[in-house]
Formats: structure tokens, C-alpha cells, sequence
């Protein structure tokens, strides 16, 4: 592992009003697996994108096997042999996912003017096979779930072959299962030479998988490290400049609160089969279950989303009529999606506009008129409170890191003062820094007295926050548990049950 892949030195950029990177430094071998680490908004993705030609650097060298390099697009990149996998989903959903794994590279027919669709679904199922994906090549992106979309990509970055792959939080849409076929993939990769970038926040992933890691914080390198030499409260002090102490918030006993929140016989199809359950004041109620198990479809029908062929919501008591999101939110029900940049944010408005937007009757003057000054006091009032990373609230939630897009999103809610709030997945792609503050957060709001679903595919976070964990698998809920006898193994069990219990 001595061949040098990739050298990047003095990497600058900058954004308006942000300067993303400064003077940064990164090295791959060959045949490793390299964890690059900090928190959102170190600028690990804007120094991968300079990297892949997303980007272009405003200063800096790279160097390609020892040669120099100025890559200006993809394309450039993809002929360097650089590959990579973005946090962000980058897929067409109006076509097929053979498709979207070789646009710009389709073969066509004997008259060259056709696509030809049959042998791109072949190559697909071959790239299919090597991780383990069981998907129909043929399938519209659109109708594919999150996780089956990441796996797309990973497929997708794979299909050129490249030297070098750059897997920016690959795994945030995936089960357990899921992940190991994926670590299978990285492993047979290193063995053939190649230099995978590993861009994650989950430590014990990075500790599986990864030979070095490279700390960034605020836009700049820290430190580069083999794995084996350095502990994790070592890797989180570089990362943050700080220690951080996640101590077990105690579980208080809510069973006697009262019933915000009850759903009783709901169904959709096959993804949502007879689900009820009580959500009381001040509780955190856990959603736990492998990918697939009807958690989000769930939380999409209460919140209006999607259609319910039949069942009942009942808010406080009160039947709830919810067919659509306006009218959960009316009743005091605010979702936040685990696809924020789709459902959550509107990416090409300001910070300040995204999170009064859920609330815009607050403040208005006569006839229709914003208040400025008041929108203002509040955005800044959230930023400061959730510790959001941005130069102004007038700043393009676009800009942003994914991390604090997500703040922005919980930002919009908490200004909507809903007494339900249902997180899905609230920590994906956030950094370890980050997580505490909205573990934090999420306590607090317990403890004022707002019922909180929150759903997690990280079995470790479902037993920290929740009072109690409803188990779902193949559209049923199968266990719900309490959190004082609530196992990882429990709820492996029940998530592979069939029947509910």
C-alpha cells in the first residue's frame, strides 16, 4: 500500500459568502480504504467534489499517480479514473435503473439509432449481483425507495471501473444487511488496488472498513492517521476541537401522560398492514424495524402524504380528518421527512423563508403583508438555538451542508409549535457533534411535553432516546417494547417476525 493514487495540497474554495476550503490536504494509497471525517460543514464534500470535477478549485495542486492533474468536470475525472458516490441522490426518476446507471453510455441497436435497452438491463443485473442488490434493472427510479436508490449509485459509480471511489455516507439509507454486502464490495475492491474515499459519520463503520482517516474541521486538514493508532474520543476531539459527553438521558415513565397521538387500523396496500398504536405526552416513541418494513409509509399516511385505504388518527382524543399535509399540520402534526432536500426544503430560498414558511399566519401584518423584522428575530432565534452553520439567515439553504439543512428543517417545525413531531431518520448524514445537539434537542421537547416519533434505522440511537419502541416488519408492527427491557436482539427479533405480536 505504498503507491501514492492521489495527492491533493493547498486545496482553496470558496462559495458567496463561504470559504469552504482552506490550504487542505489529502492523500489515498493504493489498495486502502481512506476515512475522511469532520463535521458538517469541515468541507469534506466540497474537497471530494474538487476531486470528482464537480467543482473547480480556486488554488492547490493535484496530483494523479504522480502526475499533475486539473480536472474541470466529470467527465475529466471519470477518465482519471475517479468514481463517486454523493450523499445527495443525483439519479433520474423518470427513467428505468439500467438507465440511469449508463446515461451518456448507452449501447445502441444494429442501426445505431435505438437504445439498446435489453443489453443495458443485462450489465445492470451483472453490477446488481456484485452487491447483492435484488432489483429489476427495469424498474422506474421514482418508484424505488431510498435505500434501493443509494444502492443505484453505488452500482452506478462501479460501472466505470475506476481507480479511485469516493462513497460520501454510502451506507445513511441502508440496513445491517445491507451494509455488509456493501463492505463485502469494498473489500474485494481494496484487494484489486483500489483507492476507496470513505466520507461517513459512523464510527464503528469506519472502524470496520477503513486503514487511515483524515480529520477536517472548519475547511481545513486537522491530522491523518492509521486507524489502528488512534481512539475514537481521539477522532471526535479533532473533529470537533472539543469533547463531547453523550450521557444516557434517563427514562422517565409516560405511560400514565396523556394519549396525544392514536392510530388505529391503518392501512395501505401491502407497505401498511392494520398498524395502531398510542403516542403519549412527553414521550419519545422509537420506530425501529430493516429497511422495507413500512416505518416511513407509515409516517407519510399520518401526516397526510400518501392515502390511507382505510384506519383512523385521532389527535388528543379528537377523530383527525388527515388527507393531506395541510391538514395534519392543522392539527398540530409536523413531519420531518428522511428525504429533507425532496420533501423538506425549499433548497433555492433562504434560511430565513424556510423556516417560517410552515407558519406564515404568524406573521403577517394587515392585509397579507410579512413581517420582516418579526420572520427575522425568529430565524436568527433557531439558527443560534440549533447551532446551525451559516454566514446569514438571508444565506441559500442550497449552500448549506446536508447537516444543516437538516437543522433548518427541524428549525421550521419548532417555530410551528406542533404537539406531535415525527423524525424520520433525524440523524442521517449528521456528524457526531451534530447528533448530540439533536439528541439534545429532542429530550428538551420532550420534556416540555410534545409527543415525538422518531424513526431510526441505528438500533444504538432507537434504545438511547425512546421511552418505548414500536418493532415493524413487512407493513405490521410486530413489538412494541419498553425501554427498560429493550434489547438490540429483541428488536432483531421482531423485526424479522411475520405476524405481529
Amino acid at each position: 500500500m505504498n503507491d501514492v493514487l492521489i495527492l491533493m495540497e493547498g486545496i482553496e474554495k470558496s462559495f458567496p459568502g463561504v470559504q469552504a476550503l482552506r490550504g487542505c490536504r489529502f492523500e489515498l494509497f493504493a489498495g486502502e480504504v481512506h476515512a475522511l471525517i469532520g463535521e458538517n460543514g469541515a468541507g469534506k464534500s466540497t474537497l471530494m467534489k474538487i476531486l470528482a470535477g464537480v467543482y473547480e478549485k480556486d488554488g492547490g495542486t493535484i496530483t494523479i499517480r504522480g502526475k499533475p492533474a486539473e480536472i474541470h468536470t466529470t467527465r475529466e475525472a471519470q477518465a482519471l479514473g475517479i468514481g463517486i458516490i454523493h450523499q445527495e441522490l443525483n439519479l433520474m426518476k423518470h427513467l428505468t435503473a439500467a438507465q440511469n446507471i449508463f446515461i451518456g453510455r448507452e449501447r445502441k441497436d444494429g442501426a445505431g439509432f435505438l437504445v439498446d435497452d435489453k443489453e443495458i438491463n443485462r450489465k445492470a443485473e451483472e453490477l446488481f449481483k456484485l452487491i447483492n442488490l435484488n432489483l429489476d434493472p427495469r424498474m422506474q427510479v421514482a418508484n424505488l425507495t431510498v435505500a434501493q436508490q443509494q444502492m443505484i449509485e453505488i452500482a452506478k459509480a462501479l460501472s466505470f471501473n475506476s481507480d479511485v471511489l469516493i462513497m460520501d455516507e454510502p451506507t445513511s439509507a441502508l440496513s445491517e444487511s445491507e451494509i455488509e454486502e456493501l463492505f463485502k464490495v469494498i473489500r474485494d475492491l481494496r484487494t484489486k488496488g483500489k483507492g476507496i474515499v470513505y466520507i461517513s459519520h459512523r464510527m464503528d463503520e469506519l472502524r470496520r472498513i477503513c486503514d487511515r482517516v483524515t480529520v477536517m474541521r472548519d475547511g481545513q486538514y486537522i491530522a491523518a492517521t492509521p486507524m489502528k493508532e488512534i481512539t475514537t474520543e481521539q477522532i471526535i476531539a479533532q473533529m470537533v476541537g472539543r469533547e463531547i459527553y453523550e450521557t444516557h438521558h434517563p427514562h422517565e415513565n409516560t405511560a400514565e401522560n396523556e394519549v396525544i397521538l392514536e392510530v388505529k387500523g391503518l392501512n395501505r396496500g401491502r407497505f401498511v398492514r392494520d398498524v395502531s398504536f398510542q403516542l403519549h405526552k412527553g414521550e419519545i416513541l422509537g420506530f425501529a424495524g430493516l429497511m422495507g418494513a413500512g416505518r416511513t409509509e407509515t409516517m407519510r399516511l399520518i401526516f397526510g402524504a400518501d392515502p390511507m385505504d382505510s384506519g383512523e388518527i385521532f389527535v388528543k382524543g379528537q377523530k383527525a380528518s388527515v388527507k393531506q399535509p395541510k391538514d395534519a399540520v392543522q392539527q398540530g402534526i409536523g413531519y420531518l421527512s428522511e428525504d429533507r432536500k425532496r420533501y423538506g426544503l425549499a433548497l433555492s430560498m433562504s434560511v430565513k423563508v424556510n423556516t417560517v414558511m410552515a407558519s406564515l399566519e404568524k406573521f403577517l401584518k394587515p392585509f397579507g403583508v410579512i413581517d420582516e423584522v418579526k420572520s427575522r428575530q425568529v430565524s436568527v432565534q433557531y439558527v443560534e438555538r440549533l447551532n446551525t452553520k451559516t454566514p446569514s439567515i438571508d444565506q441559500l439553504t442550497k449552500n448549506l451542508s446536508g447537516g444543516n439543512q437538516q437543522k433548518v428543517v427541524i428549525g421550521k417545525w419548532l417555530v410551528r409549535d406542533t404537539d406531535v413531531l415525527i423524525f424520520d431518520e433525524p440523524t442521517r448524514g449528521i456528524d457526531v457533534g451534530a447528533k448530540s445537539e439533536i439528541y439534545k434537542l429532542l429530550n428538551e421537547l420532550a420534556d416540555e411535553g410534545k409527543g415525538i416519533i422518531m424513526v431510526s434505522s441505528e438500533l444504538p440511537e432507537i434504545l438511547r432516546m425512546s421511552h418505548r419502541v414500536a418493532v415493524m416488519c413487512e407493513g405490521r408492527i410486530t413489538g412494541i417494547l419498553n425501554a427498560e427491557d429493550c434489547t438490540q436482539e429483541k428488536i432483531m427479533r421482531y423485526a424479522t417476525l411475520r405476524n405481529s405480536v
